[in-house]
């Protein structure tokens, strides 16, 4: 198996995630591209010490974007944003992952 730093790449906080994560125990992370449900849950339990109950993948593929090259250039460069995989881990109710230190 790989380590679980290969398969967790960042964790996702944002308002709905941090929503998710105190209301039904649910947390996002970026993932490795080639990993699959097993090595995400493995990871999570290795890294927080916590137990998985359930792992929903998602892949976003990356979106062409035109971005121009100075202020009043006619002349666009397409490029394209990277795609990613995001992972939504479940843990059982009365464990907690502590994503962020507050204060």
């Amino acid at each position: 198996m790989r380590e679980p730093y290969d398969v967790i790449v960042r964790p996702v906080v944002t308002e709905k995630t941090a929503e998710r994560a105190e209301l039904v125990n649910e947390y996002v992370f970026i993932v490795a591209k080639n990993a699959n449900k097993h090595e995400v849950a493995e990871a999570v339990e290795k890294l927080w010490n916590v137990t998985v109950e359930d792992v929903r993948t998602m892949r976003y593929p990356g979106k062409a974007k035109r971005a121009m090259l100075g202020r009043m250039v006619k002349r666009w460069e397409i490029g394209r944003r990277p795609s990613f995989k995001k992972a939504v881990v479940r843990v059982a109710a009365g464990d907690h992952i502590e994503l962020y230190e507050a204060g």
